[in-house]
């Protein structure tokens, strides 16, 4: 979840454990599996949710919308959408050489951006007035840091534009007010955890220090208590995601491999996962 400066900031997200469904036949098991959904199915968030972690993303955003009309204001489709258009723009832009690479060369790119911005400023204005309402709404202080994280892992941490401070800060503060209220909010203790890795990892002393501080084994140990923790299927695997990546950074590859076993046995779609497991075994073979 290319290598940036160190004014940038990454996101290679996100991140359990395998369902419990082994007594099932294949078809029952097919049509019971969240994002199977058939022609005449209304979508759902766990539709858009299960495509996400399965990596597909251009599908995720399409269902995330098409699920607003019943819930207009939910912020939960705001924030999951603006995160699969990040990681189609982010794909868009990986699929170009390398040499060159830029958003104006990117034919699909000013569509999904023009998609983001509008998602993104939509769904901090809903987050505000809300919060003007009930200003230590816990779920609303939740969405708001996580959708200004969206907004500046793609600024800075994809496009490479020193831009995003101010949402940085309001996520910051929204994120360690909903922790300070309620410590045992998983979600939020993973997109804290990423705020500390990535500072501490990617920013230089001085500026680490204008950013509040990072703390890496803290951010590596939140997110290995959260993978472990009692959840639903799409938290955990946030979770486990974010655990992957570091782990994966950090080259623990032998824990990272643990972790992308589980979540290939939730998310067997999912072509990322695929290739580091092939990988691994092909380089495990050749020892």
């Amino acid at each position: 979840m290319p290598s940036p400066s160190s004014w940038r900031l990454r996101l290679l997200t996100v991140a359990g454990s395998a369902l419990a469904v082994i007594a099932l036949p294949a078809a029952e098991l097919l049509s019971q599996a969240p994002g199977t959904n058939d022609a005449a199915s209304e979508p759902t968030l766990a539709d858009a949710q299960y495509q996400f972690y399965s990596g597909r993303y251009e599908p995720a955003a399409a269902t995330a919308l098409a699920v607003r009309p019943s819930a207009p204001d939910d912020l939960a489709t705001y924030e999951l959408r603006t995160s699969a258009l990040h990681f189609q723009i982010r794909r868009a832009l990986e699929a170009q050489p390398a040499k060159g690479r830029t958003l104006a060369r990117c034919a699909a790119c000013a569509r999904l951006m023009a998609d983001f911005l509008s998602d993104t400023a939509r769904g901090q204005s809903l987050a505000h007035a809300a919060l003007k309402a009930n200003p230590q709404d816990e779920t609303t202080l939740f969405y708001l840091g996580k959708l200004d994280l969206n907004y500046v892992w793609l600024q800075l941490g994809t496009l490479g534009r020193k831009t995003g401070w101010g949402e940085y800060w309001e996520a910051r503060h929204s994120l360690d007010a909903v922790l300070q209220r309620n410590p045992a909010n998983i979600r939020a203790r993973v997109a804290r955890a990423w705020i500390d890795y990535i500072v501490d990892t990617r920013m230089p002393l001085g500026t680490r220090w204008m950013l509040g501080g990072g703390n890496k084994k803290g951010a590596l140990a939140a997110v290995r208590a959260a993978a472990d923790a009692d959840a639903d299927l799409f938290t955990r695997a946030e979770a486990r995601f974010a655990l992957w990546d570091m782990q994966v950074r950090e080259k623990r590859i032998a824990d990272a491999v643990v972790t992308a076993k589980v979540l290939a046995r939730d998310f067997p779609d999912n072509e990322e996962l695929s290739r580091f497991l092939e990988k691994h075994d092909r380089e495990t073979e050749t020892k």
